[in-house]
């Protein structure tokens, strides 16, 4: 290789380099996905609020990674507690709406907030969301609460919202908190949404002091508010909650992290786990003694042939074309009578009643049945000539014998 040739593989070389280094320096994109989890520090994570929650918390925090079905069917305890339900949206199947509305009617609270609520427990608190579509674009919301006192801490929401609200509410049940308001200086002709709206209520249940906390501003416990000056508003929503234990809730986020590994269905299962172990544990002894050791391969030894079957099905292939089928029957029986001598040891001179009695129990056939096959014997024994139609009952009446014999 030439020396021009040299320079010309140092100086690609050199690039790739560069451009390895670029892409691995160059600054990462935001990462704008919904996530709502514990350990996302994503602007639309929950890592702040979280850990806030542990500081501000008297009882250390139980993290659920479960269904609410699963976490909260056998829930006993003497301890009050709250479970605290964030994401875009909470979706609750039957099973798990049953198990909160128990779980709350024993005296815990369940805080959710959600942009939508609807299935069988938003029906069963008779409440209904909605949100403004009426805008091309989503309108900056006030977010505040209904009492006065609370009017310092009530924050702007400029973007990232969704500006959801109760349509629909129990108004002997619940109670509303807090409201969202957007500013429409310029009314569309069929906007028939009110500039106010409530977006935070508290519904009782049961008669423990149980109570639903539905709230439709998930958005507002992110780090991207919480990081930019909203963190009153979301502290003085929490701060309607009894001062209870919290759980919260790792199941029902957008980000949870899911193993897509085939192995994960196996993993998960205590039964398929252990079974997985011990196999691969076998594996590893089939290994190690099969290292050591290894038998010589042992030589496929062909069976001999059947001589006497093949002379056999010669012989009978032989009656049949030429058409002597008492001289087949005759032998079929013949056979027929010697397999009962050998396996049942019955003597065949008499083909009576009682033979016939005794061979039916002994080859656990009906009697019917038994007694149709020998009569049908002793008659083709009585005719000096015999048609294909009685050798096919014959060999019928044989066959239907023999399957149903021990």
């Amino acid at each position: 290789m030439d020396k021009t040739s040299k320079i010309a593989l140092y100086a690609i070389g050199a690039i790739i380099l560069l451009m390895m280094a670029a892409e691995i320096t160059k600054p990462k994109a935001l990462n704008w996905r919904d996530s709502y989890t514990a350990t996302d520090k994503i602007p639309l994570g929950c890592y702040v609020l979280f850990n806030e929650l542990k500081d501000f918390s008297k009882t250390p925090i139980t993290i659920s990674n479960k269904t609410a079905f699963e976490a909260l069917k056998d829930f006993k305890s003497d301890e009050k507690t709250v479970s605290v339900f964030i994401n875009n949206v909470v979706s609750f199947d039957k099973q798990d709406s049953e198990v909160l509305l128990k779980y709350v009617e024993q005296g815990n609270s369940v805080f959710i907030s959600s942009n939508y609520f609807y299935g069988v427990l938003s029906d069963t608190l008779n409440i209904e969301t909605g949100t403004n579509n009426s805008q091309l674009f989503k309108k900056a919301s006030l977010n505040g609460f209904i009492s006065p006192h609370l009017k310092n801490n009530e924050r702007q929401f400029k973007d990232v919202i969704e500006n959801s609200f109760f349509t629909s509410l129990d108004t002997l049940n619940a109670v509303a908190l807090g409201t969202t308001k957007v500013d429409k200086t310029k009314k569309l002709v069929n906007d028939t949404i009110p500039d106010t709206n409530i977006n935070y209520i508290k519904v009782s249940f049961g008669t423990n002091n149980g109570a639903f906390y539905m709230h439709t501003n998930p958005f507002a416990f992110t780090n991207y508010h919480l990081l930019n000056g909203n963190e009153a508003y979301a502290a003085t929503v929490l701060s309607f909650l009894p001062k209870h234990r919290i759980v919260w809730d790792n199941y029902y986020k957008s980000g949870r992290k899911i193993i897509t590994s085939p192995l994960r269905f196996v993993l998960q299962n205590e039964a398929l786990k252990w079974a997985f172990y011990i196999t691969l544990l076998a594996l590893i002894l089939f290994v190690i003694f099969r290292g050591k050791r290894t038998q010589r391969i042992i030589p496929v030894v062909e069976p001999l042939n059947n001589a006497t079957l093949d002379f056999t099905k010669t012989i009978g292939d032989l009656y049949y074309q030429h058409g002597d089928f008492s001289n087949i029957i005759t032998n079929k029986i013949q056979y027929f009578l010697e397999q009962i001598r050998f396996k049942y040891y019955l003597d065949t001179n008499e083909l009576n009643e009682n033979f016939i009695s005794k061979l039916a129990i002994k080859s656990s056939n009906k009697k019917q049945d038994t007694k149709a096959l020998i009569d049908y014997m002793v008659y083709l024994k009585s005719k000096s000539n015999h048609t294909e139609n009685d050798l096919i009952q014959l060999n019928k009446l044989i066959e239907s014998f023999t399957k149903n014999s021990l």
